[in-house]
């Protein structure tokens, strides 16, 4: 494939939104295997008992889909017009991640990838060649991060996550894996330094070295895939974070060249800026589920939500919210019943 038509697909990934497009091979990624293994040693995944049975996928692309020869990797910004810390010094009020405050980007993000694929199945036909595609966003075992900094896009942080000088790190990574052999990118160095701003703005210490976390401390985690009660030790450091948390990126120092999105559906819902605790606590499942419809939040249910929020309540030293976890202490969901209870022992 020419020189022209990389340039041209770049043309057409930034016309599509993205705010980055650059290439390399799926075997441009030597060193993830060990890495993962490492982590899976360690113990660090957790519960996810599928980070370890779809390693030998994660840890190689070019195991994923054999016949790949390219691996076009882009990003998405979704750079929050508003401050993403602001709502955690509002202890009345629930935390919710910049990324989940409106539509879910695994739907945005893969629609966009799927037109920018058809597009490069039909610039090929034009010069008689045969071009097969598959786009991966986020649900797939595909090492992302890795792949995006071996094509160029940015670096992964000390906070795990990829930082560009170009665009921050508030953005969504997608890949366009193709049968075409297309010229590709340098990698991009780590330009993080010095710099531990990421690391020390976690709450709950989930960092175990530069490059290095345990999820089974990360309040993403915890919030969002953790099934059952979060340790007691954890739930104070949750503060009002119900779902996912941006302290580490919100730290990053690279984001004074961050990008505004392009894409208006990731502008946050006004009614999950700051929603009230009190309200979002007695959602059943009906009005949970009608409340987050095509959100990412719905993904993890109603239980899971409510005992994010009871954390949140015990967490607030207003007496006034004691009533309302006092509600929920004969919940059905004995989780959910554990965190009122845990929730009205702190608020006595």
């Amino acid at each position: 494939m020419t020189a022209d038509l990389k340039d041209r697909l770049v043309a057409q990934a930034l016309a599509e939104g993205f705010v980055s497009c650059k290439i390399c091979r799926p075997g441009d990624v030597p060193e993830v295997p060990d890495r993962l293994q490492q982590f899976l040693d360690k113990g660090y995944h957790g519960p996810m008992g599928w980070m370890a049975e779809r390693s030998h996928w994660r840890g190689d692309p070019s195991v994923l889909w054999p016949e790949a020869r390219s691996v076009i990797m882009l990003a998405e910004s979704y750079t929050p017009e508003e401050d993403p810390m602001a709502v955690v010094g509002c202890p009345e009020r629930g935390a919710v991640s910049v990324y989940a405050r409106n539509k879910d980007y695994h739907d945005l993000v893969k629609k966009r990838l799927k037109r920018l694929a058809r597009w490069l199945i039909d610039e090929a036909k034009k010069q008689d060649e045969t071009a097969q595609v598959k786009v991966f966003v986020d649900t797939a075992p595909v090492p992302e991060k890795p792949l995006g900094q071996a094509a160029g896009l940015g670096w992964q942080g000390k906070h795990t996550n990829l930082v560009s000088r170009d665009w921050g790190n508030w953005a969504f990574l997608g890949s366009v894996f193709t049968t075409l052999e297309l010229p590709v990118d340098e990698a991009e160095p780590d330009r993080c330094g010095s710099c531990n701003s990421c690391l020390t703005a976690c709450p709950t210490e989930a960092f175990t070295a530069h490059y290095q976390m345990d999820a089974r401390r990360c309040i993403s985690y915890l919030t969002i895939e953790h099934k059952g009660p979060v340790e007691e030790e954890l739930r104070s450091k949750l503060g009002n974070r119900i779902y996912g948390c941006d302290d580490c990126l919100s730290a990053c120092p690279w984001n004074k060249f961050a990008v505004a999105a392009s894409d208006l559906r990731y502008a946050a819902r006004a009614e999950l800026q700051a929603p009230k605790l009190a309200e979002l606590a007695v959602l059943d499942d009906a009005g949970f589920r009608a409340f987050f419809a095509g959100s990412p939040i719905k993904r993890i249910g109603r239980d899971r939500f409510v005992r994010n929020v009871l954390y949140a309540i015990g967490n607030s030293k207003l007496a006034e919210l004691r009533s309302v976890a006092a509600g929920l202490a004969n919940d059905p969901d004995p989780t959910v019943a554990d965190a009122a209870e845990w929730a009205v022992q702190r608020l006595s």
